[in-house]
């Protein structure tokens, strides 16, 4: 018997060659009818035939489906044969603004093996084309203007298909049918060689001129998918200290490229787990562990163990090692300190005039700028350090539906932020630092195109940090202001809270243990928190622990200067004259003034003029690293955290600290400061990796001491860890090994970072839940 299915497919559906895959399978069947994609980024199919073959084709939606989609809801509706139909096809795109409910809009894909293989085919016309793609591979979000994705509401609408091309995306057997972004040496972008003064250097072979030039030792900045990099080689010292200098970055480490799994090998560890992520369809960036000694030069990441490598993902990127003996090349964002990225061509010859020697850029627009996704591994665990190309603007699924839309602009430092809709959350690509005219520019502009294609036309809240000072809450309150809604506060580790909650799948009305432990977070009472043991749930949280107090000497500058840190700790344990014999002999680096800022540090603290008290974990962390005279100061936010675990990671414990939990008035109190005098006796007789793995290993005792006691105290049988401090190996795994030893359950991050980036989606979802 003949019927008709009106089927509606909603997911992740668009922008991955899913209606040319609908169309072989509906042909292979003989069906009639037509697929097309609909304006909430979903698809509608009507297929006319015989029911048996309807069903087998509705198997085959499940069983033959391309590995890339997602579906999230399927809903067949059956009718009466309808004979309008005289073959199966791809239909125009309905451009009804349909509210954007169980659709997902794709991420950024890497090349796949067959346009590689094409790539480096002398006998295909994609020869060395890099832009090179097809229905499954490329670009995405990056290019999308807004939805349905069909190639006149991308970046590539200004490039018409030629011949060649038009035959391949209307050609059903063809890997490029429907596939919007093609394009070929004929009709697509091109890509230039330019000196900064804009004059052109090469326009014919500018890849492998910029190869060469890169072997030279120039600096050159790269625009690729989703910005600009800038690149250098990295065998050579020289090259990095230019780069170096000239973007104002003298120690933060530098995302480096290799052509194969192979290079990676020869300089850096990689784990199974690692080696997934690197040949992932996002290819991010992943923190490895370097071999020892490492050949490449030490300026790539500087006194850490770790490097970041990351394999290419686009055909630019292939034809440039092709010409290149390089086993790797620096490619780190072009952005200038508290700027974002460069994405067009005038800011490249605008802001990177100074930088690069050379600007190989194209002449194809990016939409969405997408920093490279950067993870790390952690007691097994793979952890964002950024998430962005590559995942952006996939969805986090929250354990519940929202009756409220919400948009949140995250913190201040690495921040994301994020639109929450019904029951997802969609955290926007990496934003950086939220603290110019430029970077506030660029949170504006992320929050806007991201409601846009989710077509949000309205935020019913919108939530910020609990920061008064924040530069993010100006977005905010604008945003609050222009809809007439309500401007929701959310303290920094309730988000932190919160985020952990949501993405582990935790409903509303559960509550959880959690230490949210970071370098700052404004407080509930006004002060500085940072090593917090919190009792609560997306409602609210009560304070069950935190770490004992120490003194800020300079408030903001002790983050900076790891010295005045480290003298207010052992401002009450040592003798004044002996320790400010050891400041001046051991730790002058830590001060910007030298012996004249140690003495005006002495003077505050007798004085408790502007010595705000902290209990954040990344301050103590700072200053064990100027106490054992690994670092001394701050270039990169968790500076001194990094290279003390780096020192940490390659000893073992030898020693062991005071771990004292007191309690004061119902709340668990760690003391650090007895920790650090017994460092400062110890310094003498154990290196300082010994004594910076005794450190950590105090502080994971006591954080899990306070939280186990903080679970059996409110009968809770979770506990979470969260915030930038749950980047640190050894102190997840040992808090991870404590709690589950009490046989309590310990989630963590893994779908958004532990750290700022991932408060934004904490932040949506207090807002979406508070009573307002």
């Amino acid at each position: 018997m003949k019927r008709r299915a009106i089927v509606t497919v909603q997911g992740l559906v668009q922008g991955i060659g899913f209606r040319p895959f609908v169309y072989r399978l509906a042909v292979k069947r003989g069906l009639r009818g037509y697929v097309k994609n609909m304006g909430d980024a979903g698809v509608r199919i009507d297929v006319n035939g015989e029911e048996d073959a309807i069903r087998d084709f509705l198997r085959g939606l499940e069983d033959e489906r391309i590995p890339v989609a997602v579906y999230t809801r399927i809903d067949v509706e059956w009718l009466d044969y309808s004979g309008e139909y005289p073959v199966f096809s791809i239909d125009d795109s309905d451009m009804g603004r349909i509210e954007v409910k169980h659709s997902l809009i794709p991420s950024d894909a890497a090349i796949c093996d067959d346009c590689l293989r094409e790539l480096l085919d002398p006998g295909d016309r994609h020869y060395l084309y890099p832009f090179t793609c097809c229905a499954i591979c490329g670009p995405r979000f990056t290019t999308i203007t807004d939805i349905p994705y069909d190639r006149e509401r991308t970046t590539m609408a200004e490039f018409p298909l030629c011949g060649d091309c038009s035959e391949e995306f209307h050609g059903p057997p063809d890997r490029r049918f429907n596939a919007q972004t093609i394009c070929c040496p004929q009709c697509g972008p091109r890509m230039t060689l330019y000196a900064p003064d804009g004059s052109v250097v090469d326009d014919d072979a500018p890849l492998r001129v910029a190869a060469g030039l890169l072997y030279e030792g120039s600096v050159l900045a790269i625009k690729g998918i989703g910005g600009i990099h800038l690149a250098t080689k990295t065998t050579e010292d020289d090259a990095l200290i230019l780069l170096r200098e000239r973007r104002r970055k003298p120690g933060k480490p530098f995302a480096i490229m290799s052509p194969s799994l192979k290079e990676i090998e020869e300089y850096a560890l990689i784990s199974g787990r690692e080696r997934g992520l690197l040949t992932s369809l996002a290819r991010p960036i992943v923190a490895l562990r370097k071999l020892e000694p490492f050949p490449l030069s030490p300026y790539i990441s500087p006194d850490l163990n770790t490097v970041g490598a990351m394999l290419p993902y686009s055909g630019m990127h292939h034809v440039l090692f092709r010409y290149s003996e390089e086993p790797a090349l620096v490619m780190t964002s072009a952005n200038f300190p508290g700027e974002p990225m460069a994405v067009s061509n005038r800011e490249a010859f605008e802001r990177l005039g100074d930088i690069a020697d050379y600007l190989l850029l194209h002449d194809r627009e990016i939409c969405a700028r997408c920093d490279d996704s950067v993870i790390r591994v952690v007691d097994g665990n793979p952890l964002f350090l950024r998430r962005s190309r590559g995942y952006v603007p996939l969805p986090v699924h929250l354990p519940f539906t929202s009756i409220r839309n919400v948009v949140a602009v995250g913190p201040e430092l690495a921040s994301t932020a994020c639109v929450l809709k019904e029951d997802k959350c969609y955290p926007t690509q990496h934003l950086g630092d939220v603290e110019s005219p430029g970077a506030l520019a660029f949170l504006r502009e992320a929050i806007d195109h991201m409601t846009k294609l989710l077509r949000l036309e309205k935020p019913d809240a919108v939530a910020c940090d609990l920061h008064p000072n924040f530069l993010s809450r100006t977005v905010a309150a604008e945003i609050a202001e222009e809809h007439g809604v309500p401007l929701v506060e959310v303290q920094h580790h309730h988000a932190h809270l919160a985020a952990v909650m949501a993405e582990n799948g935790l409903e509303p009305g559960k509550e959880i243990v959690g230490a949210m432990c970071d370098g700052y977070g404004y407080g509930s009472d006004g002060s500085a928190w940072g090593g917090e043991i919190l009792v609560g749930g997306y409602r609210g949280f009560r304070r069950a622990g935190h770490l004992e107090p120490q003194p800020m000497p300079g408030g903001d500058l002790s983050a900076i200067r790891y010295g005045r840190m480290l003298q207010g700790i052992l401002y009450s344990e040592l003798p004044r004259d002996e320790l400010r014999e050891f400041l001046s002999q051991s730790c002058l680096e830590g001060y910007k003034h030298g012996e004249r800022e140690i003495d005006a540090v002495f003077a505050q603290l007798d004085k408790g003029l502007n010595t705000p008290m902290t209990t954040s974990v990344g301050r103590i962390l700072d200053a064990a690293a100027c106490l054992l005279g690994v670092s001394y100061g701050r270039t990169y936010e968790g500076e001194g955290a990094m290279k003390l675990e780096a020192v940490a990671a390659a000893s073992s414990n030898g020693v062991d600290l005071p771990v004292e939990v007191i309690d004061e008035k119902g709340v668990l109190v760690l003391k650090t400061s007895q920790m650090f005098r017994r460092l400062f006796e110890l310094r003498e007789r154990h290196d300082e990796g010994v004594l910076a793995s005794a450190l950590h290993l105090a502080v994971a005792e006591g954080l899990s001491k306070m939280a186990i006691s903080a679970a059996e105290k409110y009968g809770l049988g979770t506990v979470g860890f969260s915030g930038g401090v749950a980047y640190n190996e050894m102190l997840n795994s040992v808090i991870r090994k404590r709690v589950e030893g009490m046989g309590l359950r310990f989630i963590r991050h893994r779908q958004v970072p532990p750290g700022d980036g991932g408060t934004s989606l904490g932040q949506a979802v207090v807002a979406s839940l508070k009573d307002l």
